[in-house]
């Protein structure tokens, strides 16, 4: 009777440690299972914004960087070209010529790249930039300068923060120049503004603090070039005005050539 007891101990002993390394390895082995089988989480799916191409993976950050280095030179560009006439401080002509200097090379540069990539590049200024050129163009004298000087510079700061998300996470070759050289550009740009004397620190980093961090719109993945939104509107700079513009008149700009459509690449 005691043996039985004794085996049946034994036994029921033996089963208790089966039973618990079962219950180890089933959860050792759930979450593995259930996080590959989970909706959401497949590599396919986290990777769903992102395009392959021969310069290597393209991103929806790269995508959106790419257009906003357009974006920039498009308002910009004019913007320097208005600084050089209506300028009242030889600081402020100068950080003029930076912008014309820094951005014809650079659109030139995003022009090249998007049509590597096969992306849409747009030839019209958002509604926020053409704001700021409107700003500047109502501005005379000292105002001017430093509405120049500070709007100028918080535009930049933003663009500053992207490019270094940008150059620190793209798989692109092709992205990763253009950021290089972008970086080097708005740099440039925030110095020459800042040597102004002009840009109000604190009303910058306000402004800043309150549109918060940039973060991009999560644009879809796209197989081939979108449409093409057309060629932009000519435009000629605003010079220094003798005698009040009319009411009625629209502030007019010199903007960068439009962007042609896809090339074929060579190679």
């Amino acid at each position: 009777m005691r043996t039985t007891n004794g085996r049946g101990g034994l036994f029921s002993g033996t089963g208790l440690i089966v039973a618990g390394l079962t219950a180890t390895l089933i959860a050792l082995v759930f979450p593995i299972w259930s996080y590959a089988d989970r909706s959401g989480t497949d590599v396919s799916v986290l990777n769903a914004s992102t395009v392959t191409t021969q310069y290597g993976p393209l991103s929806a950050l790269d995508r959106e960087f790419v257009t906003k280095v357009r974006l920039a030179g498009l308002w910009e560009l004019p913007a320097g070209q208005q600084a050089e006439t209506k300028g009242t401080t030889e600081a402020v002509r100068t950080a003029g010529e930076h912008l014309i200097e820094g951005h014809t090379v650079l659109d030139a540069r995003v022009r090249d790249v998007a049509a590597r990539l096969g992306l849409p590049l747009p030839n019209q200024p958002s509604d926020q930039q053409k704001a700021w050129l409107d700003t500047l163009t109502a501005a005379q004298g000292a105002n001017y300068d430093r509405e120049f000087a500070n709007i100028l510079r918080l535009a930049h700061g933003k663009v500053f923060s992207v490019v270094a998300q940008v150059r620190a996470t793209t798989r692109n070759s092709l992205v990763r120049g253009l950021a290089d050289d972008a970086n080097t550009t708005v740099l440039d740009h925030i110095k020459v503004l800042e040597a102004t004397g002009l840009v109000d620190y604190d009303a910058i980093a306000r402004d800043t603090l309150a549109a918060g961090a940039p973060a991009p719109t999560g644009s879809p993945a796209t197989s081939g070039p979108l449409n093409d939104p057309g060629s932009p509107v000519p435009v000629t700079p605003s010079p220094t005005p003798t005698t009040p513009a009319p009411a009625t008149s629209a502030p007019r700009y010199t903007l960068p050539p439009a962007a042609n459509g896809p090339v074929e690449d060579d190679g």
